[in-house]
């Protein structure tokens, strides 16, 4: 029997009960022409803009513009070691310890950077795994590092795929690949939210397997940071990188994350690029000393970090920290369960889910397929105020945030589609 029912009433009355409800006046929500919120569910896309993130950032340009270089030092918040401030927290929400975790750069400069490090191919063991329908710029990097070390790209590239008539994968299937190539795999590098159906994967069952076979194994968690807990250091990953400008708030464009597990922090015979910031920050302006690398996920940095796009990113993590991945997740069960029902009234004939119904497996996000439909219908459903996005062929994704999605929002979003369907 369901714990849900159908019916306004209802919706009102769990957001009457949600402990999560008065987090979405803390966040700006788009309006149509006539003043009406709209309905936004592309937190997957792109995240909310905080209320708080312009006086976070107006605080750094003040600092600029009375200080000028001194604010490195003498800021209200001193530019020097300014993402150590996102630090633990960064670290509550993917499930790290501090040291295996820095906000640094954009997500694919982040994947092929842990690449140079992690991806150590021999004339034997030079390929990569990643999954079948994995987002483009994932591809497009692990090819070009097969390119980049003289191997063939289609070659030395084995896609871990959905079996015929189907959207999910199956472990087995990976397990069978890493059984008959495990001696040729120098990497597994997989989306641990896959971005079209929303699958999120076992990441401690996928290490584990490849590590039996002698591979590192990496992830990309742009669909995962801040929707699902990824408890990356349980896990036992090589590494793990992701972006912040989805559910972690940002803004367009905003850096990224990424994880050494601590397994690798005090390694430094790992190949890796290197730059001034990932130099003992005791003699980095001494300026003549050779290169005395720090440990951790540090120990990766390039380059001074670009403050405005931190001061951003802390606005946002100050309210993860607030509020823990543990309430957020368990309203996001309960939210995407209530979206999946509703969908799920409207008949098989009509909609069918490829997201996970494990909750377990998934997190906010429900990917919709609706029978004999093109994207005409997206483009009435945008007509209609309700903002998700369209993936080829003929897939919405809607993701109720827990954060600043209502359950109203979520009732009211079906009724629409419901009206366009009829």
């Amino acid at each position: 029997m369901s714990i849900y029912k159908t019916g306004l009433d209802f919706a009102k009355e769990l957001d009457q009960n949600d402990e999560l409800a008065s987090y979405r006046s803390q966040f700006h929500i788009p309006k149509d022409t006539h003043g009406n919120d709209i309905i936004y569910l592309c937190g997957n896309s792109l995240g909310l803009q905080p209320k708080t993130t312009k006086s976070y950032i107006n605080q750094e340009l003040e600092d600029w513009a009375h200080l000028g270089v001194e604010g490195h030092t003498e800021a209200k918040n001193p530019w020097l070691p300014y993402h150590e401030f996102l630090t633990d927290s960064m670290a509550k929400v993917v499930g790290a310890k501090p040291i295996e975790v820095i906000t640094m750069n954009t997500l694919t400069a982040n994947l092929h950077f842990m690449m140079v490090s992690f991806y150590k191919p021999t004339a034997q063991r030079y390929k990569i795994v990643i999954e079948a329908d994995a987002f483009p710029s994932d591809k497009y990097a692990v090819e070009s590092q097969l390119r980049h070390h003289g191997f063939d790209d289609k070659a030395g590239l084995i896609l871990w795929k959905p079996r015929k008539g189907e959207e999910l994968y199956h472990y087995e299937d990976l397990e069978n690949i890493l059984e008959q190539h495990g001696d040729e795999i120098a990497l597994i590098m997989i989306g641990n939210t896959n971005y079209y159906t929303g699958q999120f994967f076992d990441m401690k069952r996928i290490t584990a397997l490849g590590h039996k076979h002698g591979c590192m194994v990496g992830f990309d968690c742009a669909h995962g940071a801040g929707n699902v807990q990824l408890n990356l250091n349980d896990s036992g990953a090589d590494f793990a990188v992701w972006c912040t400008y989805k559910y972690l708030n940002s803004g367009p464009g905003s850096l990224a994350g990424a994880f050494v597990h601590e397994r690798h922090a005090h390694d430094k015979t790992l190949n890796r690029f290197t730059g001034w910031w990932s130099h003992n920050k005791q003699t980095r302006f001494n300026m003549r000393h050779e290169f005395d690398q720090l440990p951790g996920a540090e120990g990766w940095q390039l380059s001074n970090p670009p403050i405005l796009s931190l001061a951003a990113i802390r606005a946002s993590l100050d309210i993860f920290n607030e509020v823990g991945m543990e309430k957020l997740q368990a309203k996001s069960r309960k939210l995407t369960g209530y979206f999946e029902f509703l969908l799920k009234q409207l008949g098989e004939d009509t909609i069918r889910i490829i997201t996970p119904e494990n909750p377990e497996e998934r997190g906010c996000q429900l990917s919709i397929q609706v029978k004999n439909a093109d994207k005409a219908l997206f483009d009435k459903l945008t007509a209609s105020g309700v903002i998700s996005d369209w993936r080829e062929p003929d897939v919405i994704r809607c993701a109720p945030v827990p954060l600043y999605n209502s359950y109203q929002d979520v009732y009211n979003m079906v009724e629409r589609l419901k009206k366009i369907l009829n």
